[in-house]
């Protein structure tokens, strides 16, 4: 990893998480360490409304996370009930944060190629929904991420675990001045809540 992401995960560690919060975290870690225990493939799949925003945070946290603490069993998805596109303040924050970021195509629904370190394979990262091709469709944990996908999808289907894990919305801040801010705020929230899960397995 470079200098710069290094030094974020480093502040990110520090940021400490509430007791309410942990409670909300608590049936992800459990799922964890049973997988881990049992020496079994992880897969999560951080599910949105639109799998524009929080749900690739959550996404691209965990799996930089995992490298992080050389858990190599772990593999991160994303999805919505809806396809739409990664919002670009989200790439604005990840290449502020320390990512590499590269655009792989230009449609309306960009394909983004999200890289934390030199060797490890890249994210892919684009919008698509919950369901799609790309994601898995059985065995894996579905973390929703935004109150109207928690709301609006009951039972996701294949999944061996759903957990709401909910966060505001940055895109109340678009086209304002506090936008840089809010999403690196959430992006932080995101990071530091995925990094608390991860020092909690043995």
């Amino acid at each position: 990893m470079n200098k710069t992401l290094k030094q974020t995960i480093e502040n990110i560690s520090q940021i400490p998480i509430k007791e309410e919060r942990k409670e909300i975290l608590n049936p992800l870690i459990s799922y964890l360490q049973e997988k881990r225990d049992q020496k079994e493939a992880i897969r999560i799949n951080y599910i949105c409304t639109h799998n524009s925003r929080r749900s690739h945070l959550g996404q691209i946290w965990m799996q930089t996370l995992a490298n992080y603490f050389n858990i190599d069993s772990i593999t991160t998805y994303s999805g919505g009930t809806e396809a739409t596109a990664m919002a670009r303040p989200i790439v604005d924050t990840l290449k502020n944060q320390g990512f590499k970021v590269q655009k792989l195509s230009e449609e309306s629904n960009p394909v983004y190629a999200i890289k934390y370190d030199l060797t490890s394979l890249p994210i892919i990262g684009f919008s698509k929904k919950y369901d799609d091709e790309f994601n898995p469709n059985s065995s894996f944990a579905a973390i929703m991420t935004c109150s109207e996908a928690d709301g609006g999808c009951p039972f996701v289907a294949g999944s061996e675990i759903r957990v709401p894990i909910t966060y505001e919305d940055p895109k109340i801040s678009d086209n304002t001045d506090a936008q840089s801010e809010v999403y690196l705020t959430r992006s932080n929230q995101i990071a530091s809540e995925m990094y608390y899960v991860l020092s909690q397995l043995n």
